[in-house]
This record gives structure tokens, sequence and C-alpha cells, in this order.
């Protein structure tokens, strides 16, 4: 029993981002305790899932092929079942919705100890350390769990996703599903709050903090994600007095984010924001003060103001700036 088994994440006919990051953070648990990484997706396209979530050193992928969407019921009992055939020590789930709402439910029935939004794992001489984030992120804290099996949940964004070509053995794994046990079904979806953009998905995300001062300042910003070919996003402020849709937020109540290049425009870097953004690849950041915190985690800074160093950027890339 030193196995660890991951469970892919996806919504609606795209296997997340988060997927290849459990990947990630369960290799790293198979190469500490010697045993080898299996993959599991439940639902939906678990083929091509499956093509996806081949990469290098994932030793086995385990298809179930039920039903479309995410269904609470079907997970539990799935996932119960391949867990009691494979006897892994460690289940590593996403930090998702999807992910809490069946984890607890499986570590239940397995009764094995189960700790949630992990930033970090470490595994040694049988003792499980996992890393958490408190109190907004402020403090973190470790907790050691002595004794496995184990479960846990990875916080998306803490681990590079899996990369290179695999053979795992990718096999289908018939779980006799008992229909009376399924209480509840999808029967669509419905956009909330402007949802015509994901953030998450974009390559470069402009966004915008408090330093904008005034709702009518956003075209300014909007003028330079327009010349630059980036998402406008935000953190909660602009949420919160409704200058922006909830979509467009960043951060631990918002979306984690990803891009390549996360350019951030009078945010101060609450830890609560910086949680949703961290590990963009390139941080640029532009603030009046210079010891705001998010340049301690920027790339690339400038102290200034904003109103001089927005415009500036839109002429460089063509654009005529509006007047604010």
């Amino acid at each position: 029993m030193t196995d660890v088994l991951v469970v892919a994440d996806h919504r609606r006919g795209d296997l997340r981002d988060v997927s290849l990051e459990l990947l990630s953070a369960g290799g790293d648990l198979a190469d500490a305790a010697g045993g080898d990484l299996h993959a599991a997706v439940i639902s939906g396209n678990v083929e091509s899932f499956a093509e996806d979530l081949d990469r290098e050193g994932v030793d086995q992928i385990h298809t179930v092929a039920y039903g479309e969407e995410f269904n609470h019921d079907v997970y539990v009992q799935a996932l119960t079942a391949l867990a009691a055939d494979l006897a892994p020590e460690f289940i590593v789930v996403p930090n998702s919705v999807n992910g809490l709402d069946y984890a607890p439910a499986v570590a239940t029935r397995l009764d094995r100890p189960y700790v949630s939004d992990a930033v970090d794992l470490d595994y040694s001489e049988g003792t499980l350390e996992v890393t958490r984030e408190m109190y907004g992120s402020k403090v973190e804290t470790t907790v050691d769990v002595a004794e496995g099996p184990f479960a846990v949940s990875i916080r998306g964004g803490e681990w590079p996703p899996a990369e290179g070509i695999g053979d795992a053995e990718v096999s289908e794994f018939d779980v006799d599903v008992d229909e009376d046990a399924v209480r509840s079904n999808v029967k669509g979806f419905e956009e909330v709050g402007g949802g015509d953009v994901d953030i998450s998905d974009a390559e470069f995300l402009v966004s915008i903090g408090r330093g904008i001062e005034e709702e009518e300042n956003l075209e300014l910003v909007e003028k330079l994600a327009d010349v630059t070919g980036a998402t406008l996003s935000s953190s909660r402020p602009i949420v919160d007095n409704g200058w922006l849709a909830k979509n467009r937020q960043v951060g631990q109540s918002g979306k984690q984010v990803t891009p390549d290049v996360y350019l951030a425009i009078g945010i101060s870097g609450a830890v609560q924001h910086v949680a949703g953004m961290k590990a963009s690849e390139t941080i640029i950041a532009v603030n009046t003060d210079p010891n705001a915190p998010i340049f301690d985690i920027a790339d690339y800074g400038v102290v200034g103001d904003l109103f001089d160093v927005v415009p500036a950027l839109i002429e460089e890339f063509g654009g005529e700036p509006p007047s604010v």
C-alpha cells in the first residue's frame, strides 16, 4: 500500500488544469513512498481525458464511463469501489467545488483521515505532512498525519502541471452503480454574473484594483487590455463595488489564475488576492507605494501613478489613451 491515486477534475467537457497539477503532486508522493501513480477519471469523455492524463510518470489510468457531468453519488460509489480494488496509500483530489463535494464522503466511507486545501505535501517514514494556509492565507500551518492510508485535496495553482508524454496503461473500471442511490442529476447549466469570459483560461491578464479610484476610470484599463489583447480582471473591491462582474474577480473568493503574464495595476497585493494569482508565470505590478506587498512577488515592478503609466503603455502598443 504505497501507491497514489489522483482523481481528475473536468467540467462541461473540458479537463481542468488542476488535473495535471494533481499528477505532479501525486508523482512526488509516489516517488517518496516508492509506489505507483494511478489516475482516475469519472464520467464525461473518459477516453479523451485519459489521453490528456497520460503524462510522464503516470503508471495506470482508470476510466469510469458513467454519465457526462459530475454527480456526487456516482463519484462516491466509483471512488469507494476503485480504492477498495487498488488499496492506494494516498488518495489525492482537487480542492475544487467538485472535489470538496465528494472527498469527505469518500474518506468517511473508507475510514481515512482527510486534510483539505493543501499547498504543499511531504511524506517521510509513514507520516504525511500537509501544509495549509489559514486566516485568509496570513498564517501557514502544517498538519502531521501520522498514520495512513491518507486522503487529501490540493489547492490549484500550487504545483506545476505534469509534462511529457507517458506510456500509462489505460483500463476501464467497471462499477456496478446503485441507481437507487443516485439522487440527483444535472439538467443543464445557466451562466450567472456575466459568464462570457473565463479568466482562468486567459494567457494575459490585465488586472485592476482600488487604485483606479472611480468606475469611469475603468475605461483606461479596458483600453490597455484591448490594445494588448489581454483579458480584463480585477481584485475583490472592484467587484464588490459592482464595477465588474463576479467572473472577473481574481483571488481566494474569486478565481485562481495561471496566465503567462499577469499585469497588476493599482493592486496592493492583499494575501487573499495573491492566493489567486501567485502561480502566474510572469507578474508585473504597477503601484504608487514602493512598499506594496504586490512587489514581493512581482517579477517586474513600476513604482508610479497608473494614470501616467497606463496611457504610456497604451501609446507604446499603438493605441490612443482615452481622456479620464
